[in-house]
């Protein structure tokens, strides 16, 4: 437990941002009993529909006062938050993870577990965060993937729906329509700071973070306080060839495949196509047929607790192994 806030170091406001639909609903029913104990004043806010925790940080925010915010539920809950108060020097957030995936934390490797205990994170150190910016319509945090790992997420709604078929049961539906009758290429203009590359594509996968869909890890060297980007571009490739391919990309050994896999750290990077982009930010399903992602103007302050570090799980660059590999 953290000690007893001293009064001049409190920020102004300490406003929790609770999604009650995250996850599952004894993940709340925890969490209520940890705030009614908290040695430190603050506010319990509740979403009821998407896009509501993005609506309450902004206006939380807009008051001038200095304000730290929790964002409690799953890696959407994170983005929608992350949105509504990037950019503004008077705000900071974290998360409490109460989701399922939460993927956004594990780039804190064994600390991401400190997050569960608010008396850890209301007095944590600020570190200003990168973020990836969408069209100039809104910004990740962790990643951008567009290809067939996004159609899947898509689809995967669609499925839920179904008697029968829930949790784990959609996704796997969703992954045996999309590799086998959708096919894994789509024919896209790929342009990386303004160079062209025009043919089918798998994935072009834009990470700032490194971690997505339930613990996929697809560019180690990935960091979101180094001020670059780094894309994964993958060419069309058979299903034998991508089935291969899927378990070293889930843990960052894309390079072991560099006839079909390439990582790049363009500044700019931009996609068009005759027909829709199907693009997936932190999770949210958007479609565009033009998107840019580079690197935003903005900044999000992120607290954590003492000693936690979103780099705790970077694993830089290694040529000479990969050298001996190839």
């Amino acid at each position: 437990m953290g000690s007893c806030p001293d009064p001049s170091e409190v920020f102004l406001r300490h406003l929790f941002i609770i999604n009650p639909a995250a996850g599952r609903p004894e993940s709340t029913a925890r969490l209520e009993p940890l705030l009614s104990r908290l040695s430190f004043p603050h506010e319990v806010a509740y979403t009821r529909e998407a896009g509501d925790a993005q609506r309450l940080a902004a206006t939380a925010v807009r008051t001038g006062g200095p304000v730290r915010i929790y964002a409690c539920g799953g890696d959407g809950t994170i983005n929608e938050v992350g949105n509504g108060i990037a950019g503004f020097t008077n705000a900071a957030m974290t998360a409490i993870p109460t989701g399922l995936g939460n993927d956004f934390l594990k780039n804190f490797g064994a600390d991401a577990e400190k997050f569960n205990d608010p008396e850890q994170l209301w007095d944590g150190p600020v570190t200003p965060l990168d973020l990836i910016d969408c069209n100039g319509q809104r910004c990740a945090l962790t990643l951008a993937c567009n290809g067939i790992d996004a159609r899947v997420a898509a689809d995967v709604h669609k499925y839920s729906v179904l008697p029968l078929i829930q949790g784990k049961g959609a996704y796997i539906a969703s992954l045996l329509v999309n590799f086998f009758f959708k096919g894994i290429g789509s024919h896209w203009t790929v342009y990386l700071d303004g160079v062209p590359q025009t043919g089918n594509f798998s994935l072009v996968t834009v990470c700032n973070g490194r971690y997505y869909g339930g613990g996929f890890l697809p560019v180690q060297e990935a960091s979101m306080t180094d001020g670059v980007l780094n894309t994964l571009v993958v060419k069309q490739v058979t299903r034998r060839a991508f089935t291969r391919f899927v378990a070293p990309y889930s843990k960052g050994e894309y390079w072991r495949f560099p006839q079909y896999a390439q990582s790049y750290t363009a500044k700019e990077i931009r996609i068009t196509s005759d027909e829709d982009i199907v693009t997936c930010l932190d999770g949210e399903i958007l479609r565009f047929r033009d998107v840019t992602f580079r690197l935003s103007d903005k900044k999000l302050n992120f607290f954590a607790p003492k000693g936690a570090s979103p780099d705790a799980t970077f694993t830089p660059i290694d040529q000479q192994q990969r050298k001996n590999f190839l």
